[in-house]
């Protein structure tokens, strides 16, 4: 059988913590830190929502300009070989 005196270890919750240990960490700057992460994280979230938007707003711009210049370029083709065949 086993003597155990004063000189084990005791458990992590039998030791009462001491003042030094509390005042080693101020939480004011990490709480401040968190709320600036969570902010950027939500405006780069808005900022992305945004980007995808307008960038389906440039893609169909850019693909009615690209149709209407294929059908003017069909229309002038058209027109040239009428002209030319006589149809």
């Amino acid at each position: 059988m086993r003597h155990y005196d004063s000189r084990v270890a005791q458990p992590a919750s039998r030791i009462p913590p001491t003042p030094d240990d509390e005042s080693l960490v101020d939480p004011t700057p990490f709480i401040e830190l968190r709320y600036r992460y969570h902010r950027a994280k939500r405006s780069r979230t808005v900022r992305r929502r945004e980007e995808s938007r307008l960038a389906h707003y440039r893609f169909y711009i850019v693909l009615s300009v690209l149709v209407a210049l294929a059908i003017a370029f069909l229309v002038g083709s058209w027109h040239e070989i009428h002209h030319l065949f006589g149809i």
